[in-house]
């Protein structure tokens, strides 16, 4: 009975062990900013050629990642 509780436990660690290293291998994706945020990028002229598309875009982003986040009122 001891022997059964000692390999079951075993494989419990084993278990978790090989999910912890499962999610440093494979790490979920980063989100560029939450959907509560707020945060809304204009789209791009539609008559705009493809690299012009990209280069907006580019400068929207940038644009707003330069803008000051408020921050939280410590209580």
């Amino acid at each position: 009975m001891r022997a059964v509780f000692g390999i079951l436990s075993v494989l419990i660690v084993v278990l978790i062990v090989g999910l912890l290293v499962k999610k440093q291998l494979f790490p979920a994706p980063v989100k560029v900013a939450p959907a509560d945020a707020g945060v809304t990028l204009p789209a791009p002229a539609a008559g705009a050629a493809p690299r012009q598309q990209v280069e907006q875009v580019r400068q929207q982003i940038e644009s707003t990642l330069q803008q000051a986040r408020p921050m939280p009122e410590d209580k």
